[in-house]
């Protein structure tokens, strides 16, 4: 797997402490109109103020928030995976889109 230095990853500091938390259980009832009240600790620990944008992810039984934050880390690594950390996939969009442009 190759290591990710974007803008986004390279806090490492922020990585570490992201990929220690463990995971915990809480059950919370689901309420009209299919509300659920995220519990504020849960709220402290993903820094999730009023207002804020959450990615909900479903994964077979089971149901994912993230922070904005966590969402973009992991949309990062994902690519990360398959592209080394020296290509710019935004810098060769740029090219293929000036090639086409020429063409036209």
């Amino acid at each position: 797997m190759v290591q990710c230095f974007c803008h986004i990853c390279t806090d490492m500091t922020d990585i570490m402490e992201y990929g220690m938390h463990t995971a915990s259980t809480t059950t919370l009832r689901v309420t009209e109109g299919g509300r659920i009240v995220i519990p504020a600790a849960i709220r402290n620990l993903l820094d999730l103020k009023v207002g804020a944008r959450v990615t909900l992810t479903v994964q077979a039984d089971r149901v994912i928030l993230m922070n904005a934050k966590a969402a973009r880390r992991r949309a990062c690594h994902q690519v990360r995976r398959y592209v080394s950390a020296d290509v710019s996939l935004s810098e060769e969009l740029k090219a293929e889109r000036k090639k086409e442009a020429r063409r036209e």
